[in-house]
């Protein structure tokens, strides 16, 4: 007995249907310099142009959208280090509805200004000896709150993978995807409609080398945990994949790429300067990929989704200023 995949090329065309007219399709933009650099033609799907400033309002307001009006009556609820929770917050706003938002004391200030300024409640707790599951479960109960959560559900992936959906239907076939990996649900969404529309595609994910939980688990068959990672890529830095996910992502992931925070560092400068893109660290990672040269040998067409560009000036200014 074969068990069905918890997500399909259809279940991402659906989605797109969905949230078409809510989500902005974003810009795929060229670079002759960028090309010439890393030897390849490159497509950078800029997520950092989407609404609330990340890729995560894709698969928020695909979720949320289909719930019942006794439930968005209630409320919603959510935990998220900082792009979840921001699109969590402009969701319930747009549906007419409240919402709760579990969110790391250390989360970047930007992201927790904006979530609140969408809004929603933050309740924080401390990443590295708090159970945000546990805490925003326990929470949603006792309110009697829908828990989204940022990648575990497939209306989460499949409404993500949409980004992919676009990228491939505006350039045409890919040889390889590259995409930033913190749950798996971009990840999942992305091969998901990569391999539904051309089983070779190559798919290279990237995770932070302070967080390489899903390399880890990938290469052992299985999810493994690692220690909870201190890295400057926010969005990435989670210590075990998602069930579900990992569950999409071990049947279509060909490889993982590792990244330093220097060479996260200099993707980000390399966007400001040459690109004219302000990307939070998370969203820079597949540019730092290439820019390292940590992807081997590309084929001729690659696509990168950059998955977000929250960060405030000031915080840009630290992690990419020169000293003086």
């Amino acid at each position: 007995m074969t068990t069905a995949p918890p997500l399909t090329l259809d279940d991402v065309r659906d989605a797109a249907a969905r949230i078409k007219g809510a989500v902005h399709r974003t810009p795929v933009v060229r670079s002759r310099t960028l090309d010439a650099l890393v030897g390849a033609e490159v497509f950078l799907k800029c997520e950092n142009f989407q609404r609330m400033g990340a890729f995560k309002f894709r698969g928020a307001y695909n979720a949320a959208s289909r719930l019942a009006p006794e439930q968005l009556a209630r409320g919603i609820a959510a935990y998220s280090s900082g792009n979840h929770a921001q699109a969590v917050a402009l969701v319930a706003r747009e549906l007419g509805t409240t919402a709760v938002i579990v969110m790391p004391e250390d989360a970047p200030r930007a992201k927790r200004a904006a979530t609140e300024g969408y809004g929603a409640e933050v309740v924080s707790y401390d990443r590295y000896s708090g159970d945000r599951v546990a805490i925003a479960g326990a929470l949603a109960a006792e309110r009697g709150l829908t828990l989204i959560p940022p990648y575990e559900h497939p209306h989460i992936m499949a409404g993500q993978g949409t980004a992919a959906l676009e990228l491939l239907e505006e350039v045409g076939e890919l040889d390889a995807l590259v995409v930033p990996v913190g749950g798996g649900g971009l990840m999942a969404g992305s091969a998901t409609v990569a391999k539904g529309l051309r089983s070779g595609i190559r798919m290279i994910g990237v995770e932070p080398e302070a967080g390489d939980d899903t390399r880890r688990s990938l290469a052992a068959g299985r999810r493994v945990a690692v220690p909870v990672p201190r890295t400057i890529a926010d969005g990435q830095a989670l210590e075990i994949p998602g069930e579900l996910t990992f569950s999409v992502n071990r049947r279509l992931v060909d490889e993982i790429a590792l990244v330093s925070d220097d060479e996260i560092r200099a993707a980000m400068k390399f966007a400001f300067e040459r690109l004219k893109i302000v990307l939070e660290p998370s969203g820079a990672t597949p540019l730092a990929v290439l820019l390292a040269g940590r992807a081997g040998p590309l084929p001729r067409r690659v696509g990168l989704i950059l998955s977000g560009g929250n960060i405030d000036a000031e915080r840009f200014g630290l992690l990419c200023g020169s000293p003086q």
